[in-house]
C-alpha cells in the first residue's frame, strides 16, 4: 500500500475516534478500539491480524504498566483518606508564607501527590487553596487558582506516578526510572517558569476582580452547583464518599474542612495524637527514591541482585503500598484503610482500560507500517518528531477534552519512530504529554471543577486554567527540546 495512503488511512481513524467521543458520546476506551479495528482492517491486515494485534497491544502494555498504575492509584487513595493532603498545604503555608505558597504548592501537588487521582486531589485541595487566597492579597485567588491548574494537569502527564505518565512510559518502553527522573527535570522548571509569567500577567492588568472572580453571595451559590458537578466527575474519582458535598468536603479525619472559615487546623500544626506528615509520606517517597536510585545505578552500569529487585518499580511501589497500608492502620484504623483500597481498585480498573485500549491503538498504528513511514522523514538530531508529536496531542486535547487520551494516542502513533531513528522515547513521550495540555477548556471536567470550587467566573477560569495550563504546555515542550540536546 502507497505511504500516502496509509497516512490518509490512520488520519481518518483518528478522526473517526475523535468524533466518537466528542459526538456519539462513546466511551473512550471503546472508540479507541473502534478506531484501532477500522485502521487495521483498511491497511489490509486482516480480521485475524487485526484481533490479533489489538489483543497482543493491550496485553504489552498491560504486562508494562498494570500493576504500576493500580498500587499508585491504592497509595493515593489510602494517603487520600489519611488527610494527608490537607495537612501538607497548611505546611507549606507556614513554611513558604504568602509570597512563595504558590510556587510551593504548585511543585508540592505536580510532583509529591501524583499517587492521588487528578479529579480526587483537586477536589481535597481547592478548599484549601480557597482558604490560602486572601492571605495573598488581591490576586490571591487568581494566583492560586493557576497554581492548581498548571501543577494539576502537569503531574498527571509529566510526573511518575501519575497515571497518565505511567501509561506513556509503558506504551513507549521506557524505564519507569527514566520517565521519573526525566519528568522531574521537565516539570520542576515547567511548573515554576509558567507560574512567574502568569503571575507577572495577572498583577500587570490581565486579572480583572470585578468580572474574574465570583461575588461572596455568586460564591455560595455556586457551592451548590458544584455538587452536580462533582457528582460528574464521580465515576473518575470514586475516592469520593457520599458525604463529600461541595463546600462541605470530608478530609481523611472525618472532619469537615469545605469551604469553611478558617479555623485552629490550619494555625498550629498538628493535633496532639496525630502523625508526623514525614511519617505519612515516607513510603510513597522511599519508593520513589528506590525507582530512582535503580535507574541511576543502571546508567553507571551496577548491579547488584538485591538492589536490582527493590529497585524494579513494580516492587518498589509495592513496597511503597505496604508501608502506606502499615501507616494507615495505626492512623486511621484497619476499616477505613481497607476501604480506601476498594474504592482505589474500583478506580483503576478504569484507567487501566483506557491505557490498554490506547496500546491496542498503538499495535495497530504500528502494524500498519505508519512507523517506516515516518522513519522516512524523521532524523534522531532533528527537533522535528518532537514537535510533531506535540502538534498531534494539542490537536487531539482540543478535540477530545482529555489529557490521558490525547497524550496517549499522540504517543501511540509516534511509538515506531523511536526505535528507529535512535530518539530516547523518554523525550516522545514528554512531548506527548506537554502537548496533551494545551487549551484545557469547557469540554474538560477539570476546568469546571477549578470555576466552581475557587470562585472563579468562567471567564476567569478562561485566563487561569485555559491560558494558564496552555503556556505551561508551550514550556514543557521548550523544556524537552532543551533536554533532547543533552540525552
Amino acid at each position: 500500500m502507497a505511504d500516502w495512503m496509509i497516512l490518509t488511512i490512520t488520519a481518518v481513524a483518528i478522526l473517526a475516534i475523535v468524533f466518537m467521543i466528542v459526538r456519539l458520546r462513546l466511551n473512550p476506551a471503546v472508540s479507541l478500539v473502534v478506531g484501532a479495528a477500522g485502521l487495521g482492517l483498511a491497511t489490509g491486515m486482516g480480521p485475524g491480524g487485526t484481533t490479533d494485534t489489538i489483543m497482543q497491544g493491550f496485553g504489552d502494555i498491560m504486562l508494562e504498566v498494570g500493576l504500576l498504575i493500580a498500587w499508585g492509584v491504592l497509595m493515593g487513595s489510602i494517603l487520600n483518606e489519611m488527610g494527608a493532603i490537607r495537612r501538607l498545604v497548611d505546611s507549606l503555608l507556614r513554611v513558604f508564607g504568602p509570597r512563595g505558597v504558590p510556587y510551593a504548592f504548585g511543585l508540592t501537588i505536580g510532583t509529591v501527590l501524583q499517587s492521588i487521582f487528578l479529579d480526587v486531589l483537586l477536589v481535597m485541595s481547592a478548599p484549601l487553596a480557597r482558604r490560602i487566597a486572601p492571605a495573598l492579597g488581591k490576586y490571591g485567588t487568581a494566583k492560586m487558582a493557576t497554581a492548581m491548574a498548571i501543577s494539576l494537569e502537569c503531574g498527571i502527564v509529566l510526573m511518575v506516578p501519575g497515571v497518565a505518565a505511567v501509561a506513556l512510559a509503558g506504551l513507549l518502553s521506557v524505564p519507569l526510572g527514566e520517565m521519573l527522573i526525566f519528568g522531574l527535570i521537565v516539570i520542576v522548571p515547567t511548573i515554576l517558569i509558567s507560574l512567574f509569567i502568569m503571575n507577572l500577567l495577572i498583577t500587570r492588568g490581565l486579572w480583572k476582580v470585578d468580572s474574574d472572580e465570583q461575588t461572596d453571595e455568586e460564591f455560595a451559590a455556586a457551592g451548590a452547583e458544584s455538587a452536580e458537578l462533582e457528582g460528574a466527575a464521580a465515576p473518575r474519582s470514586s475516592q469520593l464518599s457520599g458525604n463529600e458535598k461541595a463546600g462541605t468536603l470530608v478530609d481523611g479525619r472525618g472532619t469537615r474542612v469545605g469551604l469553611l472559615p478558617h479555623d485552629a487546623r490550619t494555625s498550629g500544626g498538628r493535633a496532639p495524637n496525630e502523625p508526623s506528615l514525614v511519617l505519612l509520606f515516607a513510603p510513597m517517597l522511599l519508593a520513589l527514591a528506590l525507582i530512582a536510585i535503580g535507574s541511576i545505578l543502571k546508567m553507571v552500569d551496577f548491579s547488584s541482585p538485591v538492589v536490582d529487585f527493590v529497585s524494579a518499580p513494580v516492587i518498589a511501589l509495592l513496597i511503597g503500598l505496604l508501608g502506606t497500608s502499615y501507616v494507615g492502620r495505626f492512623t486511621i484504623g484497619r476499616k477505613r484503610v481497607e476501604a480506601a483500597v476498594v474504592n482505589g481498585f474500583r478506580e483503576s480498573g478504569q484507567i487501566l482500560i483506557l491505557t490498554g485500549a490506547g496500546g491496542s491503538l498503538a499495535a495497530i498504528v504500528a502494524t500498519s507500517g505508519m512507523g517506516d513511514i515516518l522513519g522516512k522523514y524523521f532524523t534522531a538530531n532533528s527537533f522535528a518528531p518532537l514537535i510533531t508529536v506535540w502538534i498531534i496531542a494539542a490537536a487531539l486535547h482540543i478535540a477530545v477534552g482529555s489529557v490521558s487520551i490525547s497524550a496517549i494516542t499522540a504517543a501511540g502513533i509516534l511509538a515506531p519512530v523511536a526505535g528507529q531513528i535512535g530518539l530516547n522515547p523518554v523525550l516522545i513521550a514528554l512531548a506527548a504529554g506537554a502537548g496533551s495540555l494545551f487549551v484545557v477548556h469547557v469540554t474538560s471536567n477539570t476546568f469546571w471543577l477549578l470555576q466552581s470550587m475557587l470562585g472563579q467566573t468562567t471567564k476567569g477560569t478562561l485566563k487561569s486554567c485555559t491560558l494558564g495550563v496552555s503556556l505551561a504546555s508551550v514550556v514543557a515542550l521548550g523544556c524537552t527540546l532543551v533536554l533532547g540536546i543533552f540525552i
